[in-house]
């Protein structure tokens, strides 16, 4: 359940992000579930190899609740992993931004009185 409210807030900081610099905002709302999910199932993947290794008997007696420490831990890391891809994007839309040559046209006409 908190996964989802999660992806809703995920969603919503990438298509806010996109809204501000003209992008789809859907296309980056995806984006943000997708990395939040790739996090979360590399996280899962790697946490079950690495018991099915340690402890092999433990696979058996797996226990799926919803809080335990290593979901929580899970939840931490994906945000993180959210986040920072948000940074990533937002570095690059302000270089594209301040890159676009239509800034410097429009002021062509402009007279400095």
């Amino acid at each position: 359940m908190l996964s989802i409210f999660i992806l809703i807030g995920a969603y919503r900081y990438y298509a806010q992000l996109a809204e501000r610099f003209g992008k789809t905002k859907w296309h980056y709302g995806l984006l943000a579930i997708g990395v939040y999910l790739g996090t979360q199932l590399v996280f899962g993947f790697s946490y079950g190899i690495y018991k099915g290794l340690t402890d092999p008997d433990a696979v058996d007696n797996m226990n799926y609740t919803g809080f335990s420490p290593i979901s929580i831990v899970s939840w931490i890391i994906s945000i993180a992993a959210v986040y920072g891809v948000y940074k990533l994007l937002e570095k690059k839309f302000v270089k594209e931004n301040i890159s676009k040559p239509s800034l410097e046209i429009e002021k062509i006409g402009d007279k400095d009185l």
